[in-house]
């Protein structure tokens, strides 16, 4: 038994000279996960290879699978994926998942982009100031959840919690989302694939289904990302995620 044609061609594209060591062990396994990662998922995503493998690795972040990340990140790099991509999505997890859960990911990273002869520290993507954060934070803010959105959300803070509203302008957007090297719409696909992976974040799911329409995606590259999740996050996630686009994006 193998996986099919299309699966083993996109599957030797993404990792050149690689077996996978549960194809041994495991062969009925892999050949119904190829066939459905590597064929049928693909077949109904419209997703260029390198954004679908960055939504890839925001998911298996979120879900703090190590392992899976390490292998998908040397796909990713061989496709044309940059190392300040690969960064910034590290960086970008980090107000939505927690350091708690990205911190080793950042250590293997670091391994996979030293062992391919890449310099490290690469240079800086951060496009805001102590004293400038909060206001380009709220802007970047304001056009990812709407003007009147963000200011109904200081308006009804109570007086002992209007820090968490100032903290998710200056910091989550200011400090992460203002950042160069990846454009504000492929953030928020990244972002819609962390929380969609993370479970149990429906209403934050909801709010940045709106927050990547306000950006200029649609539905469809919506309904592609989670598709192409479905064999990494299973079938709970993706369809609580399907249910907050048909909410939110009506067809």
């Amino acid at each position: 038994m193998s996986p099919n044609e299309r699966a083993k061609g996109v599957h030797d594209e993404l990792f050149p000279n690689s077996a996978s060591t549960v194809a041994v062990t495991d062969p009925e396994l892999i050949e119904i996960f190829d066939n459905f990662a590597f064929d049928e998922t693909l077949a109904k995503s419209r997703l260029d290879a390198r954004v679908r493998l960055m939504v890839q690795l925001a998911s298996l972040i979120a879900c703090g699978a190590l392992a899976e990340y390490k292998v998908m990140l040397g796909a990713a790099l061989g496709i044309g994926m940059t190392p300040v991509e690969t960064k910034e999505i590290l960086y970008q997890a980090v107000p939505y998942v927690g350091m708690g859960r990205v911190f080793d990911f950042i250590g293997a990273t670091n391994e996979i982009l030293t062992s391919r002869g890449v310099e490290l520290p690469l240079e800086g993507q951060s496009s805001t100031t102590p004293e400038t954060r909060a206001e380009k934070g709220r802007a970047v803010q304001e056009l990812v959840a709407g003007t009147e959105r963000v200011q109904a959300m200081y308006d009804g803070a109570a007086s002992d919690e209007c820090h968490f509203q100032r903290f998710l302008s200056a910091n989550c957007f200011g400090d992460y989302l203002t950042r160069r090297g990846v454009a504000l719409c492929v953030r928020e696909l990244l972002t819609f694939a962390m929380l969609v992976s993370l479970g149990g974040a429906d209403a934050q799911v909801r709010g940045h289904v709106a927050g990547n329409l306000n950006v200029g995606n649609v539905r469809q590259q919506l309904l592609d990302v989670i598709t192409v999740l479905i064999p990494y996050i299973g079938y709970p996630r993706a369809l609580n995620a399907l249910a907050a686009v048909n909410e939110v994006a009506k067809a």
